[in-house]
């Protein structure tokens, strides 16, 4: 009875779960084919379930079975790349990590956990086909990206921020930039680069959190034909922007093992394509960006020790816009002028009510909140000339998880616990709302589903099931 209840549960959490659960005795026989692996190869379960592996395999085109490659060997294969037909003729691209299975010393099967990664691998080729592009136009053109002239500030903390830029343009040193989500850390990059000797030499920006670690090498370091299943011979990133600049966003994001790797290529200035053999040399300037406080992200562990200080020979630290109260109204004056033409109005300016409102805010998304403050104020006004209060449409940061709008008691906490604290009930809101689908929740909250599960895992929220 009790073994029945066991087998149960254990049936309902491979159901549950997003990854597709396959695992083959030691015969090769199928005896778990979860709905997700089913979904995945487009294959009905009761025509793979109880059935001969290699039966099945006819009908897919699938090269290399790496369950059955474990089955001989007894190895497990660790975060494998793998490119296949299904049945119904579509290419899959999925993540594997294939295991073999002992009890007592003894093979009894192999399992293997697949991911989905057909539509973020779809994305990294349109990220390398959109830096190809990049570098076409930037060939094309004697102006590419922004300048120091596109950074508009008054306060003595942004001045501070630009006046070290400045600085970092007559040199090579690596660069480590620090600042809120929306404060303009690429546009200070952009800047120093292309006031640089490297300005006509590529610039090539990546986000270290917009893709899985397999994916992500790929990229910044080239693949070889034949390194992995459905590798083609591809120059990364870093071939790419030889001589140039290479900027990596959010390095905070990067798994660890890359950090490694990444370190390597900063010491030795040469890299070595995933699954080749021979090392390139490249001259590359790094720009790395954190939105994450780097003392914060060291403690936790997040990145490497030795990489930040092999990244922070220049650091720069970006002023949040609440530290630039003198800025906000220049900074919004220069978005009506962007979005008169763009929208074809004429708006003269700020009342001084519309001003006080703009100066209260407590613009957490930074600059970009702003500018897209008076966009979406803009969009909305029909013919008045002048921005008032009643036209500024601000998203307030209130949360419904009681009756009762979350007040911040000043001086009761650090800022960066308060922001914390509601970045924590919104989460916690969107997971009611969705049933505690993390997907749907990511959509909810406008973030990406890995996101998510880095902030759940950052204030150690888990799901009930």
């Amino acid at each position: 009875m009790q073994n029945n209840i066991y087998k149960e549960v254990i049936e309902k959490i491979i159901e549950s779960i997003d990854e597709g659960i396959h695992f083959i005795d030691k015969n090769g026989k199928t005896l778990i084919y979860n709905n997700a692996m089913a979904k995945l190869e487009h294959m009905n379960k009761e025509d793979v379930l109880n059935k001969s592996f290699k039966d099945v395999l006819k009908n897919m085109e699938i090269k290399n079975s790496t369950l059955l490659k474990v089955i001989r060997n007894k190895k497990e294969i660790k975060d494998n790349v793998q490119k296949y037909l299904n049945k119904d003729g579509k290419e899959i691209t999925t993540i594997n990590t294939t295991i073999p299975v002992e009890i007592n010393g003894e093979l009894i099967g192999a399992l293997e956990v697949s991911k989905d990664m057909t539509q973020i691998q779809t994305l990294s080729e349109q990220i390398i086909k959109l830096n190809d592009i990049k570098e076409n136009n930037r060939k094309n053109k004697t102006k590419e990206g922004y300048n120091f002239s596109d950074i508009i500030g008054e306060s003595e903390c942004i001045k501070k921020s630009i006046n070290i830029s400045k600085k970092a343009t007559k040199s090579d040193a690596t660069v480590f930039i620090y600042g809120e989500t929306g404060t303009g850390k690429e546009l200070i990059s952009q800047s120093i680069h292309y006031e640089s000797k490297r300005r006509d030499k590529p610039f090539i920006a990546q986000n270290c959190a917009a893709l899985p670690e397999s994916l992500l090498e790929g990229i910044l370091f080239g693949t070889v034909k034949g390194g992995f299943t459905g590798a083609i011979d591809r120059p990364g990133l870093f071939e790419q922007a030889n001589k140039g600049t290479i900027l990596l966003d959010e390095i905070n994001s990067m798994p660890l093992q890359l950090q490694a790797k990444l370190l390597r290529v900063l010491q030795e200035r040469y890299v070595r394509r995933v699954g080749g053999t021979k090392d390139i040399p490249v001259d590359v300037r790094v720009i790395a960006t954190t939105n994450e406080n780097p003392v914060d992200i060291l403690n936790e562990g997040k990145l490497r020790k030795d990489l930040y200080y092999r990244l922070n020979v220049i650091y720069i630290e970006i002023p949040p816009l609440r530290e630039r109260g003198e800025d906000i109204i220049l900074l919004a004056n220069k978005f009506i002028k962007k979005y008169n033409y763009k929208l074809n109005k004429n708006l003269i300016g700020i009342s001084e009510k519309g001003a006080k409102v703009l100066k209260n805010h407590f613009w957490q998304g930074n600059v970009r909140e702003l500018e897209n403050t008076i966009y979406s104020s803009m969009s909305l006004m029909e013919n008045e000339d002048v921005l008032d209060e009643d036209m500024i449409n601000i998203n307030e940061y209130k949360t419904n998880l009681s009756e009762n709008t979350y007040i911040i008691d000043i001086g009761s906490k650090p800022l960066d616990w308060i922001i914390g604290d509601i970045e924590e009930r919104y989460i916690h809101e969107a997971l009611e709302k969705s049933g505690e689908n993390v997907t749907k929740a990511a959509a909810i909250l406008g973030i990406t589903r890995q996101n998510l599960q880095y902030k759940m895992k950052k204030y150690n929220i888990r799901i009930n099931r």
